[in-house]
């Protein structure tokens, strides 16, 4: 089963009806539309990950997994809405202990459609790795970075510094990317290939793509890729 129309249409509804009451009378449209296509593609993509990232996990447990929960942390957010309005699943490090952990992401929603790659709010130990090793061997990092099919289809994403970390310098030449919060990557996708029979074969390409740029992070966080 594949994501369709009507995984985008569920989606546009529940946000214009964030709340538990709606959801609970929509659970089985939620299963049939969003989960279970989720957890198919989750299951697809396990040999393909095992072909080109070994150390990261398809898990297509309903909750615990892959498959982000739609839940909302709604804690410390002036939003109290209880439902996610997208799709999130993530691919992440055997060794990695939760979503800042470096991994391959796919985003569904009805506003945008994307691949990620990378490590999104990284800890201030993994920041600092990562940071120290793009100064040490900048070479390294741009050949990661710049690799032609990579570069193909991704652009770096996410939050930056407006000023230096301390302890690096103005003038290093990658000071713009040493200033980055996030070392994620993402590659927009259309609601079409979403939908289309052959998005597991074009998520592979697409991850498998961006391997010097997730070996490059596996190796400052000391992890095997």
């Amino acid at each position: 089963m594949h994501f369709t129309s009507a995984t985008f249409t569920f989606l546009e509804h529940l946000a214009g009806n964030n709340d538990r009451a709606w959801f609970e009378a929509n659970k089985g449209n939620y299963e049939d539309c969003v989960r279970t296509p989720a957890l198919e593609y989750i299951r697809a993509m396990g040999p393909m990950l095992a072909d080109f990232a070994p150390q990261f996990r398809a898990d297509a447990r309903k909750t615990g997994g892959s498959l982000m929960r739609v839940h909302r942390d709604s804690r410390f957010s002036p939003d109290k809405t209880p439902y996610k309005t997208n799709v999130g699943i993530q691919f992440r490090h055997a060794l990695g202990k939760d979503v800042h952990a470096p991994g391959f992401y796919l985003h569904v929603a009805p506003e945008e459609c994307f691949l990620g790659v990378g490590s999104w709010h990284p800890d201030a130990d993994l920041l600092a790795r990562i940071r120290n090793l793009i100064a040490e061997q900048p070479a390294r990092w741009r050949a990661a970075r710049d690799d032609v099919p990579f570069a193909a289809h991704w652009r770096m994403a996410g939050e930056t510094l407006k000023r230096p970390p301390r302890g690096f310098s103005a003038d290093h030449p990658e000071i713009d990317d040493i200033k980055r919060k996030d070392f994620l990557c993402l590659c927009p996708l259309t609601r079409e290939e979403v939908t289309g029979a052959k998005l597991v074969e074009l998520s592979a390409g697409r991850f498998a793509a961006a391997a010097p740029f997730m070996r490059f992070l596996c190796e400052a966080a000391g992890v095997e890729y």
